[in-house]
């Protein structure tokens, strides 16, 4: 699922992991989600992200987490 939701590019946000090509990094999802959000708080606030993204971002941070 990573690969599917995940991305890299070069010239996107300094090359950090984003959401679907989207200029919004995994580690923005992480940082609303520390700040108390629920995921459907987010979605609501961003309605291009869907659940599988989330998901995606949870595997990416326990690979990650595992390097």
């Amino acid at each position: 699922m990573i690969a599917e939701r995940i991305t890299v590019e070069a010239g996107k946000r300094s090359g950090q992991p984003c959401i679907r090509g989207l200029r919004m990094t995994v580690f923005d999802l992480f940082g609303w989600l520390a700040a108390g959000k629920t995921e459907a708080e987010i979605i609501e606030d961003f309605p291009e992200l869907e659940r599988e993204d989330f998901l995606a971002a949870y595997e990416f941070a326990n690979k990650l987490g595992r390097r």
